[in-house]
């Protein structure tokens, strides 16, 4: 992995933290009614990191799994 391509990987990975929390609390908030603490935020935020980190390698980076390629004719 070249300096670009991490750099790619962190703007999305940021990106994918950010949005997994937002949408993660706006759920907890409408589902429970829970409130937001900073506790929560803090859980909620542990719980995205993984699954933002998963997204961007697993879903959006398919060229890292062998046999499956990127249509670039789009």
């Amino acid at each position: 992995m070249n300096i670009k391509q991490l750099e790619i990987f962190l703007e999305f990975l940021v990106f994918g933290v950010i949005m997994g929390v937002t949408e993660d609390l706006i759920a907890l908030k409408l589902a429970t009614g829970e409130p937001l603490t900073l506790r929560v935020i803090a859980i909620v935020t542990i719980v995205a990191i993984p699954f933002a980190a998963l997204g961007e390698l697993i879903v959006d980076r398919q060229d890292l799994i062998p046999g499956i390629r990127k249509n670039s004719n789009n």
